[in-house]
């Protein structure tokens, strides 16, 4: 009997890079940092990606977009996440729901929450409910937490 369900997880870390603007969950957030990365570096989607790729059994985010690959220079993360999305279902998979935290320093981003919950489910076509995401620090324990870099991770839950 094939599975109903599956579970997929997905981490990524990129940089702080000042000389970028910040794009998380594709939104732009204007008070920086941005971060470094071959695409437009948005860890929050990538890790995203990354779990639907998983959940699916369909590799990875590096398999489908190598960092190396210049068609992928200065890519919408947003694409990626809809290429998974459209691989996904091909295999007769559906999104049900994406849980995702992101760590950083700074800025601030609870006042940015909303919008990027309505931005990630309207790219993976869910109703904003079944999209969380959350903020934390590092603390000042890692890069993340010196502020050297950010971090996501996700987990996507996905049906037949």
């Amino acid at each position: 009997m094939s599975a109903l369900f599956r579970v997929g997880i997905g981490e990524d870390l990129h940089p702080v890079d000042d000389s970028r603007h910040l794009i998380l969950g594709g939104v732009i957030i204007e008070e920086g940092p941005g971060l470094r990365g071959h695409s437009d570096a948005d860890v929050l989607l990538h890790a995203i990606t990354d779990a639907v790729l998983g959940a699916a059994a369909l590799g990875d985010i590096g398999q489908h977009f190598p960092p190396g690959d210049p068609r992928y220079a200065h890519a919408d993360s947003a694409d990626f996440l809809r290429t998974a999305l459209r691989l996904a279902r091909d295999a007769g998979w559906h999104p049900g729901n994406i849980d995702a935290v992101i760590r950083a320093e700074r800025p601030r981003l609870e006042p940015y929450i909303p919008h990027i919950r309505e931005r990630i489910a309207a790219i993976a076509g869910l109703d904003p409910a079944a999209v969380s995401v959350k903020a934390k620090t590092g603390e000042g324990l890692d890069a993340v937490g010196r502020g050297e870099a950010m971090a996501a991770v996700a987990v996507v839950l996905l049906y037949r």
